[in-house]
């Protein structure tokens, strides 16, 4: 079926419109406004094994004094949504948050299971409502098409006319084309997906999220800055172009101002675990805006992106040129993750790779590919891509971590 596509309307929008230090807004679907700056609630510090609860209250009710109303949480986040349960109940801020959680879509078997982990979140969360409730982690459009053999499409129904759903949506990891399909299987309230001038075009990427934009899907942004590694990992070149720069913007400024540049942003999840983050963010949201991004800013984050890429394992620019593999090899997807090992730790390269590719019912991986030789005819780069797949393969599967990958397929997947 198709959907009715509704042009999204994104203007910034301050709370007093004659203070510059205040946070911007931008909307959802209903016209409801959305701070731009939105808090993530998987990082919060720990004590031992629990969220150090004290230190997590002050520093998220210091960034909703800043203005910050969208909390985002999750099912499967240790002690997460009880935290935020209890700082909201405490505080009464309940009129004035509006919280995101997950439903964790790969574990669920039955519609028995869906009811009982939406009512424990609600348990959780100490309330009778979710304004922006999530199907987790899609990677495959199967994976949609699973639980809705489940019946969850009149399950959402059901929640949404009783007002214990406000907004439905849907957060993701998984390659452009697969969004895409994504993007028209039903009628979502809104989106969620890894973006940041790294990922520009990995995952849903660029065309992805202008994509949704175009549909009137506000889009929701995590891993702004990957997890802190645009701001503790960056090789000096980097550093040099941005302080080169003469604008003082610290490394998170940029990497949040490139993405509030952007008019299909609606919202930048940020996992703050101190109190300078914190202030550093209210301070970077109550100014930028988009249109604010300058020629000159953009070359910047050319040149930052061009320093990161030095320390990458294969020349691959994300072109697509080499696609579709007539065997199903995701060699962009491959190549990205092999690439990340050089930038970041081989094991957090190869969790994203996990979690990105592995998990779809039809992972592409290099094993796949028979030798054809038809993505090198199409490489404008030259890249021996059937050698350079099977050692990126090698790298990304090594044993025990494919032994592992394979259990964790088994569990995740719906056979």
């Amino acid at each position: 079926m198709e959907l009715t596509e509704r042009p999204l309307v994104l203007p910034c929008k301050r709370s007093f419109a004659e203070r510059s230090d205040v946070m911007l807004y931008r909307e959802d679907r209903s016209g409801q406004q959305i701070s731009q700056l939105g808090y993530g609630c998987m990082r919060f510090t720990r004590k031992g094994a629990s969220i150090d609860f004290e230190k997590a209250e002050q520093e998220v009710l210091r960034a909703v004094e800043g203005g910050v109303n969208y909390l985002d949480t999750a099912y499967i986040y240790p002690g997460s949504e009880e935290c935020v349960g209890k700082i909201v109940e405490k505080n009464h801020l309940r009129s004035r948050v509006k919280i995101a959680t997950k439903l964790p879509q790969y574990l669920m078997r039955t519609p028995a299971a869906i009811d009982r982990v939406f009512q424990e979140e609600l348990r959780r969360l100490r309330t009778d409502y979710i304004d922006y409730y999530l199907m987790h982690m899609f990677t495959d459009v199967q994976e949609w098409e699973n639980i809705c053999a489940l019946g969850i499409e009149d399950w959402i129904a059901r929640h949404k006319a009783d007002g214990s759903i406000r907004n439905i949506g849907f957060s993701y990891h998984g390659d452009t084309e697969t969004f895409l399909k994504l993007l028209d299987a039903y009628d979502w309230d809104f989106c969620q997906i890894q973006y940041n001038y790294l990922d520009e075009h990995s995952q849903a990427g660029r065309r992805g999220l202008e994509a949704a934009a175009a549909k009137g899907i506000p889009v929701i942004i995590m891993e702004p800055l990957r997890g802190g590694k645009l701001v503790n990992q960056l090789p000096k070149e980097a550093k040099a172009c941005m302080a080169g720069s003469g604008l003082g913007y610290t490394a998170a400024e940029w990497g949040l101002r490139w993405l509030w540049d952007q008019p299909g942003v609606t919202c930048v999840l940020s996992g703050m675990n101190s109190m300078e983050q914190v202030e550093e963010n209210l301070r970077i949201a109550s100014s930028a805006a988009v249109g604010d991004f300058t020629e000159a800013d953009r070359a910047v984050i050319g040149e930052v992106r061009r320093a990161i890429r030095a320390h990458e394992k294969v020349g691959c620019t994300g072109c697509r040129y080499c696609m579709p593999c007539p065997k199903g090899v995701d060699i962009p997807g491959l190549f990205y993750h092999y690439n990340l090992m050089g930038i970041e730790s081989k094991l957090s390269a190869r969790m994203e790779f996990f979690k990105t590719m592995a998990v779809k019912v039809e992972p592409g991986f290099a094993s796949r590919c028979v030798g054809c030789g038809k993505c090198e005819q199409h490489c404008p780069q030259h890249i021996p891509i059937r050698e350079k797949i099977r050692e990126a393969d090698q790298n990304l599967r090594p044993f025990p971590f494919k032994a592992v990958m394979g259990i964790a397929r088994k569990v995740m997947i719906h056979k």
